[in-house]
């Protein structure tokens, strides 16, 4: 696993995960609202069924696969958390690699035409190890996890 030592304060992560994000729905021309019967997409109403795909729990060769068969099955939205436990396993070292390739999974789900609902978290509520946070969160004095505690908070993307 080549993990990446990017010096950056909390505050320059938060705006360099938003660009990154803003990068990916950029490359997405939509207009989208919505009225009291359902969201509008180009001026359409939608119904939108979605599914969970969490994409660190199996291969990106297998992506593809899952993918349209998610779209065979009739979804229009994958769902997924954003892993941050296997996206930051040490502080302020990031990886984005195999099975945490979130980019690639994100555009593998565009290609298939389909849309992505990024569940950032922090919290993970899907049997995942420490409800996804980093297990080194645990050594930082003070810290008191989902509370408005600032140990806390500061660590947040």
């Amino acid at each position: 696993m080549a993990l990446k030592k990017i010096p950056m304060s909390n505050d320059n992560a938060s705006v360099v995960f938003l660009v990154f994000l803003a990068s990916l729905v950029c490359s997405v021309t939509a207009s989208v609202s919505y009225d009291s019967k359902a969201i509008t997409i180009n001026g359409q109403r939608r119904i939108l069924i979605s599914g969970s795909i969490h994409y660190p729990r199996s291969s990106p060769e297998m992506w593809p696969d899952l993918i349209q068969k998610a779209k065979e099955g009739g979804l229009d939205v994958i769902q997924t958390y954003v892993f941050w436990n296997g996206h930051e396993p040490s502080p302020g070292k990031y990886y984005f690699e195999g099975n945490y390739d979130l980019v690639k999974f994100v555009k593998l789900v565009k290609e298939a035409g389909l849309y992505v609902n990024l569940r950032i978290g922090p919290y993970i509520c899907a049997e995942w190890n420490f409800g996804g946070f980093p297990v080194w969160l645990k050594y930082i004095p003070g810290i008191n996890f989902r509370t408005d505690n600032g140990p806390f908070k500061a660590r947040q993307f």
